[in-house]
């Protein structure tokens, strides 16, 4: 393992041990901004063969939380969606994801999806980390290639999410 991103999961095991709430999480995202902008983490792990979708970096072994890495080399836009009971924080290495938070205005039932309208639209641009508390809907879309290192409070491989549609 990259030795930043091993120090980055050693630092963020303490902080969460001391701080699993809301202000724990903040520190992680800081220091994710960090860690965004490392020559080695971008070399090591966003280089020109880095082809994965999903690569799991580290996974805690006591608190349970991801460190991910994300290449998208095609255009991808996702539905409205939460973490279920999870956390998760997004911090973009390339490219631009255009995110939109959303407000629940019907919850799924029976298999079909919830509505959601949108709240606040704004840009990941490289180097920058935003935190989604469990439960807070959103939304990226990619028209272009991009890469993000990504940690989940849990792995969210098999966990699951209710599916929501945009409204409004």
């Amino acid at each position: 393992m990259n030795p930043v991103i091993e120090q980055f999961a050693k630092a963020c095991h303490d902080i969460l041990e001391n701080d699993p709430g809301p202000a724990g999480r903040e520190q992680v995202r800081r220091r994710l901004e960090q860690v965004l902008v490392d020559d080695s983490v971008v070399r090591d792990y966003f280089g020109p063969g880095a082809d994965s979708t999903r690569n799991v970096l580290y996974e805690d072994p006591d608190l349970g939380f991801c460190v991910i890495a994300h290449v998208y080399k095609d255009k991808r836009i996702s539905n409205p969606h939460d973490h279920a009971e999870s956390w998760a924080i997004y911090g973009q290495v390339d490219g631009v994801t255009h995110m939109t938070e959303y407000r629940s205005v019907e919850k799924p039932v029976d298999g079909k999806p919830g509505k959601a309208e949108p709240v606040k639209t704004y840009d990941l641009k490289p180097g920058m980390a935003v935190a989604y508390e469990p439960g807070v809907l959103h939304a990226p879309v990619r028209h272009e290639p991009t890469k993000l290192l990504r940690i989940e409070g849990v792995n969210l491989q098999d966990v699951k999410r209710d599916r929501y549609e945009e409204v409004g």
